[in-house]
């Protein structure tokens, strides 16, 4: 059946769409779209009771409203999530077209989700990766930090000279920061650059549109709020310093082909074109945040491959941020064994959360494996105390969104958009 689903969605979208039949009408007139508006409702009101928690929503504003007025207690959400669990169960989608199949699948999987979440906020606690895999879909491989250290040996040998790795990387990584006062014009050009790249392959909606402003004091370096109507508001992080490679980053990231890509093309597919309303809403603690956050890191490489990303910020982004001579070449060798320490933060997250690390270490082992500042470790320990397993959504998902946009064919693009306008679960391209 797998292997059906998948071979359905390779077609293009509007034919998926116009050959989707329902199933047979349920006997107890129960249906999968009475089921997603309930979903809609208990995500909301469970946004009510742990904010953030709902990352975005932009279907009926008295939705919203009804939630905020009267939200169930958390018992009675854990049995509000069960019964959409039993009446999914009980209905049939026998005869229907895989994009039926899949919408019960993921209507089941973020349900599921959402119990377990809804378990945490009631005081239960999970091992760090029994709680990625209730959350998210995906069991993450927790190795000890010795298996990277050839990795670590390796940077030391590109880096050479006196003091800790982490000092002499990041003492290398300063001829890259942009002063305060170039932030706008590099990061303009840097999104600008990201979203030309993005629409020579994949159609968006006409009104698609962002803001950016530039923040301070959050746990983490760039966030993208949907705002429904194809529109971003993109925030970046100003509490350390930024690197002009990091500008490419967070433009792709945030922006295009990433999460506000994602959100416009879910929003077009679904809530616009179908009326499924269940994609009204994003739940962060959820399955589609390991497809978001993987396409969204992933669409770093498929927007600027090879050494693209190199060229335009030797050629472009250095010069708007008033920097020359920084030896870009050997900074992005740098990067790409960098990015094969990132799963070593899994078993130092695990750690700390589990009480088997305390705070001070924990940021030391950061530093050291992440190759970055104590103060730069530091914020990263408010963001894993903040949004504990996630984590694995970034390095993990991004791995496997490649993996799986590669097996699609040639075109990657193609792949790319078929994985950001779906229903496609974590299980599907694992």
């Amino acid at each position: 059946m797998r292997r059906l689903f998948l071979a359905a969605l390779a077609l293009p979208l509007l034919l998926v769409a116009a050959c989707a039949t329902a199933p047979a009408p349920d006997p107890s007139g129960d249906s999968l779209d009475a089921v997603a508006r309930d979903y809609v409702a208990l995500i909301l009101e469970i946004g009510e009771r742990e904010p953030g928690y709902v990352d975005a929503y932009y279907g009926p504003p008295e939705w919203a409203e009804a939630a905020k007025a009267n939200p169930r207690e958390v018992p009675a959400l854990i049995q509000g999530a069960a019964s959409l669990t039993g009446r999914l169960n009980a209905l049939s989608t026998r005869g229907a077209e895989p994009v039926v199949v899949q919408r019960k699948a993921y209507l089941l999987a973020h349900v599921s989700a959402a119990a377990a979440r809804l378990r945490m906020i009631g005081g239960e606690r999970m091992s760090f990766a029994d709680e990625a895999e209730a959350l998210f879909g995906v069991r993450p491989e927790l190795k000890p930090l010795t298996a990277y250290d050839p990795i670590l040996a390796r940077i030391d040998a590109l880096v050479p000279g006196e003091g800790a790795l982490a000092d002499r990387v990041s003492a290398f990584r300063t001829g890259f920061i942009i002063p305060t006062d170039r932030l706008q014009a590099v990061f303009d050009a840097s999104i600008a650059e990201c979203r030309a790249r993005t629409i020579r392959h994949i159609p968006l909606p006409a009104n698609e549109r962002f803001t950016l402003a530039f923040v301070t004091d959050k746990p983490w370096s760039g966030y993208n709020y949907f705002q429904g109507d194809a529109a971003s508001k993109i925030e970046i992080n100003t509490d350390q310093p930024i690197f002009t490679d990091r500008a490419i980053d967070l433009g792709c990231h945030e922006g295009y082909p990433g999460h506000h890509v994602y959100n416009a093309l879910l929003e077009k597919t679904f809530v616009v074109d179908r009326g499924w309303v269940e994609m009204s809403v994003y739940p962060l603690y959820s399955p589609m945040s390991f497809v978001a956050e993987g396409s969204a890191n992933y669409g770093i490489d498929l927007a600027f491959p090879g050494d693209e990303a190199e060229v335009f910020e030797r050629e472009v982004l250095l010069p708007l941020a008033g920097l020359t001579g920084a030896p870009v070449e050997e900074k992005d060798e740098l990067n790409a064994l960098v990015r094969q320490l990132a799963r070593a933060e899994y078993t130092i997250a695990d750690d700390y959360l589990a009480g088997r690390v305390n705070r001070e270490d924990t940021i030391a082992k950061l530093s050291k494996y992440m190759l970055t500042t104590p103060e730069r470790a530091a914020q990263r320990v408010r963001f894993i105390e903040t949004y504990r397993s996630y984590i694995i959504n970034y390095g993990l998902g991004r791995d496997t969104v490649q993996a799986w946009v590669e097996r699609q064919g040639p075109d990657r693009w193609a792949g790319m958009e078929t994985l950001l306008s779906s229903q496609i679960l974590p299980a599907d391209i694992l």
